[in-house]
């Protein structure tokens, strides 16, 4: 049964009285609220996990209500009702903080489903927030952000991961997802704490290089080995080593690689006596390692030996409501580091941001705030020091722009509108859920969400 305690602000006594009668109904605590002074005085005095909210109030401004909210209680949930369905209220709402919107008339049923979801998430969050105060004592974990539902699930897979006994773990991700920083943080949350972190990168040196870098050699083994030298495996036993790239490790590496992790045991190159080493391997890689499994590059015997305790890292395009606290926290790293006092970034600006699709992840836009901060000479960065090399028309490749879509004199069904971008974006990726949520900027959550508010059918649930 629920216990979340929900504040429903709803000015017509009817349509609140039904709302709070069916989340009563449902097991919520609720509490209600007629106008804006009476929000003033809840907010005051309650914990509340989710606020649903009239956008329009005969006393307030629905923008400065949700404000206030926020700032009372950051980590709350809001949903926004609106009868006035305009794409500038929508805008509005989601960009002051808003998790989600419902345009009336609508049914309790969907009501139901979409505050369940918007709460399965807040459990989650409160975990994640100890995790990362734990995180943050025993490593500076500051660039491993994010409140979005699948960083959630990252944060909770490092403190399960790291308290495990798991001695292979292998992150997959595109380039510069942050796949370095969260190996890290599984070593800081393991009994190998105190123990060495190493990291070797597959791709750094040639083969024969690699294999007596990994596995150390003997005196003699080759013509440059003079003395004895101990691997990196060695270096690293009772502690973690990184192996970034694995999918480019070659296949007599592999074989090698393979034997080490199922016997714990390793030969030097040129030596002749096995040497037992405990080491956690965290392998990672930015390649579909299955398809290279198919195509013969890949020993399928490895491959599934490291994906015992698989973590994939979202890109930074499917957790854009990560972006403002990415950028937030790379503005104050680049202050510190500069000696500059940069506020924030522009309304544009952050837009801009918002709608780029970030090729090279949570580098690249930490590169990018790196830059403009160096560069700047105010307190605000604006679109031209985010994008300087970039003609304004092109930036974010969205088709919101000015004489592409036109409201009508008339005024538009907002909801419709939606429902059709919905059904064009399932039609095109296949009624595949994540690629579709990608084409629109919104999560695999949020798409399934209006899906089931539109009817649009069972459509095909990717996990990527």
């Amino acid at each position: 049964m629920a216990d979340e305690s929900i504040l429903v602000v709803e000015d017509e006594k009817l349509l609140r009285w039904s709302i709070v009668q069916r989340l009563t109904q449902e097991g919520y605590r609720v509490s209600e609220a007629p106008t804006g002074a009476a929000v003033t005085d809840i907010i005051d005095r309650e914990a509340l996990d989710l606020v649903l909210m009239d956008y329009r109030l005969p006393d307030a401004d629905g923008s400065q209500i949700l404000k206030d909210v926020l700032a009372k209680h950051p980590n709350v949930l809001v949903i926004v009702m609106t009868a006035y369905s305009t794409v500038q209220s929508a805008v509005e709402a989601i960009k002051a903080g808003a998790y989600d919107y419902l345009t009336k008339p609508f049914d309790l049923d969907e009501l139901v489903f979409i505050i369940n979801k918007a709460l399965e998430t807040t459990d989650l969050r409160r975990e994640v927030e100890q995790l990362r105060e734990k995180l943050g004592e025993q490593y500076g974990v500051r660039d491993i952000i994010g409140k979005s539902a699948k960083m959630l699930e990252v944060f909770s897979t490092i403190e399960k991961v790291g308290k495990s006994s798991a001695t292979t773990v292998l992150l997959q991700g595109e380039s510069g997802t942050g796949k370095g920083l969260v190996a890290r943080a599984i070593h800081a949350r393991s009994t190998r704490s105190n123990k060495p972190f190493l990291t070797v990168t597959c791709t750094a040196l040639p083969e024969n290089l690699l294999e007596s870098e990994l596995f150390g050699h003997e005196k003699g083994a080759f013509t440059d080995a003079k003395s004895e030298r101990r691997g990196q495996f060695e270096l690293a036993s009772g502690g973690t080593i990184f192996l970034d790239e694995i999918g480019d490790l070659s296949q007599p590496l592999q074989a090698k690689l393979l034997r080490f992790i199922e016997e714990k045991t390793l030969r030097r190159v040129g030596g002749s006596v096995d040497i037992q080493v405990d080491v956690r391997i965290v392998a990672a890689t930015n390649q579909m390692l299955d398809q290279a499994v198919d195509e013969g590059r890949f020993r399928p015997d490895l491959y599934y030996r490291l994906k015992i305790v698989p973590i994939t890292l979202p890109p930074l395009r499917e957790r854009m409501e990560d972006v403002p606290l990415l950028v937030q926290a790379f503005i104050d790293e680049f202050n510190k580091e500069f000696g500059k006092s940069v506020k924030g970034v522009s309304e544009h600006g952050m837009d801009e941001l918002l709608h780029y699709r970030w090729p090279g992840n949570v580098r690249e836009l930490r590169n990018m705030i790196e830059r403009a901060i160096l560069l700047s000479a105010g307190e605000t960065l604006d679109s031209p020091d985010l994008f300087p090399d970039r003609p304004r028309e092109t930036v974010g490749e969205t088709v919101m722009s000015e004489g592409i879509i036109k409201l009508p004199p008339g005024g538009i069904d907002l909801a419709q509108v939606e429902a059709e971008l919905v059904r064009q974006a399932l039609n095109l990726t296949n009624q595949n859920q994540s690629a579709a949520a990608r084409l629109l900027g919104i999560t695999r959550d949020q798409i399934r969400s209006r899906i089931s508010k539109f009817g649009l059918g069972a459509a095909r649930e990717h996990k990527d």
